[in-house]
């Protein structure tokens, strides 16, 4: 299905970073229909469920990623509610692991949106699902516009393949899915003729033109509504004709993640067809096969490995910034930055970035240093420690092994946005970012990140001490390095 067909109305700005049918979930619940197409409309609406007596049991299977203050808030309940039911749930529970049977006391909302999942969630990152995939290897099997199309971006000349890869890897969105998009949209997989708008993903917005820069719109509005229902976020949110939709609590994150990109350019009834069986779905699978054939990309109870605070032993730095996103403007909030005390503006500096545990730099590019924890050599897999604003001077080359502790370069404003000196760091875990704050909270020497009010602002505790992130050089913000 292609955007051809489908008038638009897009309306979400965006400016970029600074970096078979699928089963719904809780199936045992009784659905009732409601019709909510029109006439003329030519799908099937999909069930919506009844409604239940508030606090009633209901049946619920993890899934993956899922956490305890999520389900807290997708189903309107309490954490104490849901451990009553599940009492074998353990105290210091991170992730839970997918397809653990559960009973969750629910609170029913009126306007729930759709329960049928497009994609899981382990296709929706660039995870391990994706290794080994070579995006100019599949468009050579096909005869569409992408497979020739060349670009001018900022750094160069760019093909097709080479804009997916690289919205693909700085987003951390799969390859498969940005293809399928362009597919739905434009033909750009199957058919030969190129689209007559450089708005290749119908963003009209002059800012955005052409395929590199439509692309990270769509991977930024994407993960805005990914990470945020992963932390239990996004309980609601309006389409351009003023309805209000509420995810339905047993949704998945990719598939929430897809309702509000669409959301925010479509209402019923294309909207509804576009996350239903014959919209991004129906393309997906025709392009890639059933996507419900693949592991879960988050074990439960994940931990996070030990890491040191990313500058050198005995050093004194200023904690500049709380949680905040991680790549791209808005979610996910997986970063938080550190600067060395007394340098100010982008002014250089001998200080050192450390390597916060051993692992194998994966990538190194200006401004940007990827760490492989382990060491198998794929940013796709396992836990990934990303650092932004490295300056080019002595930084950590590709290929390069380094311990803990060890020399990778120096705080910079290079790399993206930034008004001054300092080191933006992440993590990732099998393609995932991982929210800095939360159950599987960023840790540091002991030191745990708590999200303040906005992006930027929060601290950091460690037992009784607490210091507050500031982007000036406060007595409140400094920390030290004890290892």
């Amino acid at each position: 299905m292609r955007l051809a067909h489908i008038a638009l109305a897009l309306l979400a700005t965006l400016t970029a970073c600074s970096p078979a049918a699928a089963p719904a979930g809780g199936e045992e619940n009784p659905f009732l229909v409601t019709e909510t197409s029109t006439p003329e409309a030519s799908f099937t609406p999909v069930p919506t469920r009844r409604t239940f007596a508030p606090g009633e049991l209901v049946e619920y299977i993890a899934q993956t990623g899922d956490t305890l203050p999520a389900l807290v808030s997708r189903f309107n309940t309490s954490e104490a509610e849901i451990r009553a039911a599940n009492p074998v749930i353990p105290e210091q529970v991170t992730t839970l692991p997918p397809g653990f049977p559960m009973q969750i006391p629910i609170y029913y909302k009126a306007l729930w949106g759709s329960s049928y999942q497009i994609i899981p969630d382990s296709l929706y990152v660039n995870g391990p699902a994706q290794v080994g995939f070579e995006v100019q290897g599949f468009l050579n099997q096909h005869n569409g516009w992408l497979k020739t199309h060349v670009e001018q971006i900022t750094d160069g000349p760019r093909t097709g393949a080479e804009i997916i890869e690289l919205v693909a890897t700085n987003f951390s969105i799969s390859p498969r899915l940005l293809l399928a998009l362009v597919e739905f949209h434009a033909g750009g997989v199957t058919n030969p003729t190129p689209p007559v708008s450089r708005y290749v993903l119908g963003y009209q917005n002059q800012g955005y033109p052409g395929l590199y820069l439509q692309l990270v719109w769509a991977a930024n509005t994407l993960n805005n509504g990914y990470y945020t229902h992963r932390r239990g976020g996004l309980l609601e949110f309006e389409h351009p004709d003023g309805r209000l939709e509420r995810p339905d609590p047993w949704q998945n994150a990719a598939s929430i993640g897809l309702h509000y990109y669409f959301s925010r350019n479509y209402s019923s009834p294309e909207y509804d067809q576009m996350v239903g069986p014959a919209g991004l779905a129906q393309t997906y699978a025709s392009l890639f096969g059933d996507p419900w054939t693949t592991e879960p990309h988050l074990p439960g109870s994940l931990q996070q490995p030990s890491l040191k605070l990313p500058f050198e032993k005995g050093k004194t730095w200023n904690y500049t910034g709380g949680p905040h996103a991680g790549w791209g403007r808005g979610e996910p909030f997986a970063a938080v930055d550190f600067a060395p005390s007394g340098v100010s503006s982008c002014n250089t500096t001998e200080e050192w970035v450390t390597a916060m545990a051993d692992g194998l730099v994966v990538r190194s590019e200006p401004g940007t240093v990827v760490l492989d924890l382990d060491m198998d050599g794929l940013e796709q897999t396992g836990w990934i420690i990303f650092y932004l604003h490295l300056s080019n001077e002595n930084r950590a080359q590709a290929g390069q092994m380094v311990l803990r502790g060890d020399k990778i370069g120096h705080p910079s404003c290079e790399g993206g946005e930034s008004t001054g000196t300092h080191v933006h760091v992440a993590r990732k875990y099998n393609g995932e970012w991982v929210l800095a704050d939360g159950p599987l909270a960023f840790n540091m020497e002991g030191w745990v990140v708590q999200n303040g009010r906005q992006a930027y602002d929060g601290s950091m505790s460690r037992f009784s001490q607490i210091i507050l992130s500031s982007l000036v050089s406060e007595a409140k913000s400094q920390i030290r390095s004890e290892e």
